[in-house]
């Protein structure tokens, strides 16, 4: 078993790496503990400040928090200051994030020429989500002069992007508003314009039942659910019901058009996800295109 110090050098490495690349974004994941040899612990670059988020028991991993945070700020340049969110506090605070270097957060980050507001400490997660930045580049290759329906918005990155690409017509769906008005404040941060912009709070079961009875089609339905969660209207379950949640949706693709599927369960092994949508294509009205 590897020694506090030990692992301490493992993430220290691992960020040196990301920290030495040439073309590094302002929002980027810097050391993925699932993956790179310490679970629990995942950090990630917002501009000038480290999220640092806790997975683990709260204050289980202090001593190797402290000591990546001293060096990072101290020797990584671009950062200034670091948030840390323990994620299974009961203390909400401390869930949302506590500076724990530095004085300020950014209100804002760009990638790929567009600006997205950010919220670092609104809740548990930060607002943007860096791994589905080669999404994003895609929407905005692909989406100009198309229609547009991001479902599961959270703050609206995805719809965001794709209306900076010309998306005619980007509609914009989540159960909470807090989140939704954060994908306003992006939207007109790159000074796009407001007609071509919706955004619907409600129950995602509800809101796409009222599009089918609308007949309404879109050129492009972004599924992007939690792993998790029931309403009174239905359950999001993605390790054991995928299928019937994307059913929902079908009807408003319309012809020719894009439905972009994204895997938010974690111990959802990729072969199972992979063929559950392989299943849906053995029709002729769905066919697989790419990842």
């Amino acid at each position: 078993m590897q020694t506090e110090r030990e692992i301490t050098k493992h993430i220290i490495h691992a960020i040196q790496r990301r920290k030495d690349d040439p073309h590094l974004p302002e929002a980027y994941r810097l050391f993925n503990g699932f993956y790179e040899g310490c679970p629990g612990l995942v950090m990630d670059g917002y501009g000038p400040t480290m999220a640092i988020f806790e997975h683990d028991e709260p204050g289980s991993k202090n001593e190797i928090i402290e000591e990546i945070t001293r060096w990072a700020v101290k020797d990584f340049e671009h950062l200034e200051s670091a948030l840390l969110k323990s994620r299974q506090s009961p203390d909400t605070r401390l869930k949302n994030g506590i500076l724990v270097a530095g004085q300020a957060l950014p209100p804002s980050v760009s990638e790929n020429g567009i600006r997205y507001a950010l919220d670092l400490q609104m809740h548990q997660d930060a607002s943007f989500y860096p791994d589905t930045r080669n999404l994003r580049a895609w929407l905005k290759r692909e989406m100009a002069e198309k229609s547009v329906l991001n479902t599961f918005a959270y703050t609206g990155s995805l719809g965001v992007a794709a209306g900076s690409g010309g998306a005619r017509e980007v509609v914009q769906t989540d159960l909470n508003s807090k989140f939704l008005n954060l994908a306003q404040k992006s939207w007109a941060l790159n000074s796009l314009k407001a007609e071509n912009h919706q955004v619907i709070v409600g129950d995602f079961f509800r809101v796409v039942g009222r599009m089918r009875n609308q007949n309404r089609l879109f050129d492009c339905v972004i599924v992007d659910p939690p792993f998790f969660s029931t309403t009174d209207a239905g359950t999001v379950d993605l390790e054991n019901r995928m299928t019937p949640l994307l059913n929902k949706v079908r009807p408003l693709v319309a012809h020719e058009g894009w439905l972009v599927v994204i895997n938010n369960a974690l111990f959802l092994p990729g072969e199972d996800f992979m063929a559950e949508l392989m299943a849906l294509c053995q029709s002729a009205y769905l066919s697989f295109e790419a990842t």
